[in-house]
């Protein structure tokens, strides 16, 4: 596919499809490391030359134009962070035509420049129509971000011996294609969140009234014995405040796994330390909701070990970021679903859309 640096933008209007889908507070970004990463290239393209830079992004998941989701307080920080002019376009979102992959409103965005680019490599995993249309219509490129994404992520699709596999969160449905593929690569799958209660539940254990799939996990899965379920968990009653550790065959009926427990972490961690190499990606509990110590503790161990690492997942990534690592050992991807997705085939439908758009 061909590269942002060998773009010729001189004189020409670029439209850079971002990532700016970032979390807001008090009308105020929150969160901006998503902006910081496209910085490079949008400095790249004026210095370059070009006439206009034109972003598009989405923000949330608005049902119509909702008002909490306009972007300006993304634009104001964008401003704040780059002197590069750039014109900051609505929430793609605001329009459904975005995520029904419209051939149409493609073809609209299409007028607004001359040439396309893909910073998105988080996104670039949906057949929307700012990721898999827009490129039919215009020379497209990949963004500099992009490109390190890829470049960062790949080593996990051929790891050493000795390589280690930590999952969590939850759409079991979703994830069984890349389970599937990761035990036959990697030493160890350890599994927590939602899916290491898919594992229980499939190993026989109680999971009182835990969040499960309602897709059953395969004999071929949770027999594994590559496949790693917790020792202990931390689990809550309905309806009251405090937790429990418990071992997982002592889960009661009205009780709900919300982490992994203290024996788990410790000897995962020790699995981290001693591990060629680690790819991790979401965390081990009900992290938006505070429980977020089983996280930490892999997080903690992660950033003293000394191997190679790829993380991606909103929640992994703020657990990581509490503590100082070597960005040099450890790999820390913007895209959670997109990094499962590129893991599991090798590629992504963004990708494949560059790579036949009309050449330059």
């Amino acid at each position: 596919m061909q590269k942002v640096e060998n773009a010729d933008v001189t004189g020409k209007r670029v439209l850079v499809r971002v990532d700016f889908n970032v979390p807001l507070k008090d009308g105020k970004v929150a969160d901006d490391s998503r902006i910081r990463a496209a910085l490079p290239t949008l400095e790249l393209l004026h210095h370059n030359g070009a006439a206009k830079i034109i972003l598009l992004t989405h923000l949330g998941e608005p049902k119509g134009v909702e008002e909490s989701l306009r972007v300006a307080p993304v634009a104001q920080r964008l401003m704040e962070l780059t002197q590069v002019p750039c014109e900051l376009r609505e929430n793609l979102r605001f329009d459904p035509r975005e995520e029904q992959n419209d051939p149409v409103f493609a073809r609209e965005l299409a007028a607004l420049g001359d040439v396309y680019v893909n910073e998105a490599f988080s996104d670039s995993h949906r057949a929307h129509a700012s990721i898999v249309s827009l490129p039919k219509h215009l020379p497209s490129f990949i963004g500099l971000r992009f490109a390190e994404e890829i470049v960062g992520v790949t080593p996990a699709l051929t790891p050493p011996k000795g390589a280690l596999a930590i999952i969590g969160g939850a759409k079991f449905e979703t994830k069984e294609p890349l389970l599937q593929k990761l035990i036959l690569q990697y030493e160890k799958v350890l599994l927590g969140g939602a899916l290491g209660n898919d594992l229980l539940k499939a190993r026989g254990h109680p999971f009182g009234e835990s969040l499960v799939a309602p897709t059953p996990m395969p004999p071929e899965l949770s027999e594994s014995d590559r496949l790693v379920a917790p020792a202990d968990v931390v689990v809550r009653e309905s309806g009251a405040s405090a937790e429990r550790t418990s071992a997982v065959n002592d889960i009661r009926a009205h009780e709900r796994v919300v982490d992994i427990g203290p024996k788990t972490a410790e000897a995962w961690s020790k699995e981290i330390a001693a591990a060629t190499f680690v790819i991790w990606n979401g965390p081990m509990g009900v992290y938006e909701q505070g429980y977020a110590d089983g996280t930490d503790a892999l997080a903690r161990a992660l950033a003293a070990a000394v191997c190679r690492a790829v993380v991606g997942g909103g929640d992994t990534e703020a657990a990581l970021s509490k503590f100082e690592f070597d960005k040099q050992r450890i790999f820390v991807s913007y895209g959670g679903g997109a990094m499962l997705e590129f893991l599991t085939h090798g590629t992504l439908v963004g990708l494949e859309a560059l790579e036949h758009s009309p050449i330059a």
